[in-house]
């Protein structure tokens, strides 16, 4: 009896994340097809099904006619210093906080840790005078420092709570051993913390991959601006073309599944690091 309970239950559970799955995949699915199709077959005759017609127009116009490879470029270059900067800052200020004793080191973390508690809203009218007052304006530093001061508290955070789990034993082996602080800190500890990095890794260059509101408002020349500014061009006047849209945004979506599918594995072992460092 129990075991026929627990099949039933085991096929529920698994019915129960097909279903997820699907709903949750279905978005990229459409968004592919969608990229596929033209206008009249977007809205009128096949909206939710299988194109009929592979129109591969859509990509080439996207990435000719739209200057698509300059958005891209622009995106991902401000990601990529934004992902470098914000885990370099928030992981060596976490560890110190976490590892060293230093006077006001408790003060220093719950400052930080405000910052989470900020709507973006608030500070957009200061954060512009500000970046016109230090003539920051139509550079790349105009995103890129505001997407680092906007991530470094919640890196900061996880970091800390890994750094917490870490035995001391570790650092005391490597300091009888003759080793340095920094030599500790690159050699032994940032090692055991690789799934946090990866975790951030992701969730910082999606944050700053998809912003919108600070980079419309900060950016206004061409050549500067990155994709999700780039999409509003695809909308004209009298007309839009949105099978180009929807290849530009198949288009933008290619970094995001690659960063996650490298760094999965470490995310997953995100969930069991403090057992394993603990074993």
């Amino acid at each position: 009896m129990k075991l026929i309970k627990s099949k039933i239950s085991r096929i529920i559970y698994q019915t129960f994340l097909w279903i997820y799955s699907l709903i949750s995949l279905y978005p990229l699915v459409w968004m592919v097809f969608y990229s596929l199709k033209n206008n009249d077959e977007i809205f009128v005759t096949n909206p939710f099904g299988f194109p009929t017609n592979f129109r591969i127009e859509n990509y080439i116009n996207a990435w000719s006619r739209y200057n698509v490879p300059r958005y891209f470029i622009n995106s991902l270059f401000v990601a990529f210093v934004t992902v470098l900067g914000t885990i370099i800052l928030s992981v060596m200020f976490a560890y110190a906080a976490a590892r060293l004793k230093w006077r006001l080191k408790d003060v220093a973390r719950i400052y930080i840790t405000l910052g989470m508690f900020i709507p973006v809203q608030v500070i957009m009218i200061p954060l512009a005078i500000l970046v016109r007052d230090l003539h920051l304006n139509n550079t790349y530093l105009s995103l890129i420092i505001p997407y680092i001061a906007f991530n470094l508290s919640f890196s900061t955070i996880v970091f800390y709570g890994f750094f917490r789990t870490i035995p001391y034993e570790l650092e005391e082996s490597g300091y009888i051993d003759g080793a340095s602080i920094y030599y500790t800190f690159f050699y032994i500890i940032l090692p055991t913390i690789k799934p946090a990095l990866a975790t951030m890794i992701i969730f910082v260059f999606l944050s700053s991959w998809n912003e919108f509101t600070m980079a419309l408002i900060l950016i206004s020349k061409e050549s500067l601006k990155t994709l999700p500014l780039g999409l509003l061009f695809f909308q004209g006047e009298f007309t839009t073309d949105w099978g180009a849209m929807g290849a530009a945004m198949t288009i933008a979506s290619f970094p995001t599944i690659l960063i996650y599918l490298l760094f999965s594995e470490q995310v997953e072992n995100a969930l069991t690091v403090g057992s394993s460092v603990k074993g």
